[in-house]
Order: C-alpha cells, then structure tokens, then sequence
C-alpha cells in the first residue's frame, strides 16, 4: 500500500513536471522578438511534435533503449521521425500554408531541422528525469543493504559477548567463587543495555562510556589481583552520540587476549578523550606473551572483524582506524568524527 502511494506520489510529480516543461517549450518555440504572439498553427505543429516526443518517452526508451536494444531504438526513432515529416509535410502545411509550403516538399533534411529541437528537448528532458528517479532507487537500494547488513553485524555482537563471559562465568562457578554473583549482577547490566538500549543507530556518548566501565569492571573481577587495568576519560560529553557496541569490542579484544597468555602481569591501558573538534580519540592498549597462533589470533575473530566492517559503513570517511603490535604489546588507535 505504501509503496502504490509512492509510486503514485512519483507519477504525479513527473505529470506536473511534463506539463511545465511542454509550456516551457512551446513559449520558446512559438514566441520571437519579431511575432510575439502565438497563431492557432504554431498549437498543431507543436503538438506533432509533442506526440512523437510522447511516443519516444513512454514507449521507445522503456521497450528498447533502457533494456539495451540499441537497434531496435535507433529504428524505431527513424520511424518516429519519418511519421512526423510527413504529417507535417503531407497533412498540416497543406491545411495551414496550401498556397506556400504546402504546395511542395523542401526537403527531408530541412523538415527535420524543424522536428529535432523540440523533440530532443522534450525527450532529452524525459531520459534525464528517468535518470533521477533511477538514481533515487538505487540510493534506496544502497541504504536498505547497508541498513540490513548493519543490523546481521550488530545481532553478531551479543552472542559473542555472552558466548566469551558465559565460558569464564562457569569457571567461577565450578570453583564456587564468591564473587560468581557479583559478576552475574555485572553481566546482567551489561546485557541489559546491549540488548534493551542498543537498538537505536546511535547512543549518547556519554551512556556508551558508563556501559563500558561495566564492562571493564565485570572483566576486572576475573583478573583479580594478576594485573592492572587504567580507564581515563576526559572531556566526554552528553549531547554527543556515537554508534553502540564500538568500542567495547576493542576493550574486549584485549581482556581477552591478554587474559588467555598471562597469568600475572597483565596491564590494560583505555584512554578515550573528546577533542574540541567533536572527535573521539579511543586508545586501548594491552600486553601478551607473544605466540605465533595467538599474535594471529589478535587481528581475527568474529568481535575483531564485526567492528571493523561497522566502521566502514557507519563511519566511512569519518573514522581512522591504526592497530600496531610488537613484541609484547598491542595497541588500537581510533579516531570517530563524532555528531551533536
């Protein structure tokens, strides 16, 4: 039903944009400097003219040219030209000129002289607004693809975070730890948020930020006293939003890496600052024990690509992503232009 209404909202607009245009047209056509006023035959050979324009716009270029058959639209054009010359030679000159022009044909080529301006602005006119509407489609298209893929991205998101806390939740609890309830009532906020306030395309920066000190407080319990981890922020402010799930995907990252290689020592580093531009600068860094499989590990894995490709298409020209490791340390470095 939605789609009909637009279609007929789209219909109604080209009727009132051909209207104008033949008004347009004719104006120019009729009316000079020397004769300013329209005669009765300027109507009748600028409706021929109109009707074949009518013939190439609504059935020429959607039955051969848009479908790619060239041939067939080139004859038909010739077709189309000749009807015209000979109505126009044969039918209106000998009604409105019988004592001049009507009495004998100038020529094929000097009818046409006549024909092909009107003609080709009334068609070329048409092809240019089919472009547009074509054009709006496709846009269309692009967004509903995008709009999609985001959200298949997005749905990945909470498996793997549940999937990667769950493990480490049954851990505590075989070994009836006392801190198992503390770190189900963390997870249990964190969840909630992911999956009850998420759902809008962006969220204030400042709610992103209380979320991932949750976060970073739900991995803490499971480092306990093996490590160090820092979250600094500095000038984050509430009238900013960003896109949910960006950065927690990092901070994951590197619990997770570290946390899997070291069992003391582990040293997690989180900055985030708010530039007076309106860009997020996020650094997040983190030591491991470097392995051939695990220093591969870090630049795969579901988390890892899910953000990437959610960059690329929320923020596509408006982030900088730099990830660098060495021996012991791995660092992401990203930069979001962020909006009011």
């Amino acid at each position: 039903m939605v789609e009909q209404q637009q279609q007929k909202w789209i219909y109604s607009k080209e009727l009132f944009f051909q209207i104008i245009l033949h008004i347009l047209v004719f104006t120019f056509y009729a009316i000079d400097k020397k004769h300013p006023t329209i005669e009765s035959h300027q109507f009748a050979f600028f409706l021929n003219y109109a009707i074949a324009a009518l013939f190439i716009n609504y059935f020429l270029l959607p039955r051969f040219f848009y479908k790619n058959k060239y041939w067939e639209f080139g004859l038909g054009l010739l077709t189309v030209f000749l009807g015209t010359i000979f109505i126009e030679e044969m039918v209106l000159e000998k009604i409105y000129f019988p004592d001049t022009k009507g009495k004998r044909f100038l020529g094929f080529f000097y009818t046409l002289i006549d024909v092909i301006p009107v003609t080709v602005i009334l068609s070329g006119l048409k092809f240019g607004w089919d472009a547009l509407v074509k054009q709006r489609e496709v846009e269309a298209l692009k967004l509903l693809v995008k709009e999609s893929e985001l959200q298949f991205l997005k749905s990945q998101v909470n498996p793997h975070f549940l999937f990667n806390n769950l493990n480490n939740l049954y851990a505590y609890a075989i070994e009836n730890s006392p801190k198992t309830p503390e770190i189900i009532l963390e997870l249990s906020s964190v969840l909630r948020y992911m999956l009850y306030e998420c759902q809008a395309k962006l969220v204030a920066l400042t709610k992103e930020i209380e979320q991932m000190k949750n976060f970073v407080n739900l991995n803490e319990l499971q480092i306990e006293a093996r490590g160090e981890i820092t979250l600094e922020t500095k000038n984050i402010q509430s009238n900013y939003k960003i896109a949910p799930l960006i950065l927690i995907t990092f901070i994951e990252n590197a619990f997770k890496h570290s946390n899997a290689s070291l069992t003391k020592n582990i040293k997690i580093d989180i900055s985030i600052e708010l530039l007076e531009n309106g860009i997020l600068k996020f650094i997040c860094k983190n030591n491991y024990y470097q392995q051939q499989s695990n220093t591969d590990s870090l630049t795969q894995g579901i988390g890892l690509e899910n953000v990437q490709k959610r960059l690329n298409l929320l923020y596509q020209d408006a982030h900088k992503l730099k990830i660098t490791s060495d021996e012991n340390w791995y660092e992401v470095d990203l930069e979001i232009e962020l909006n009011e």
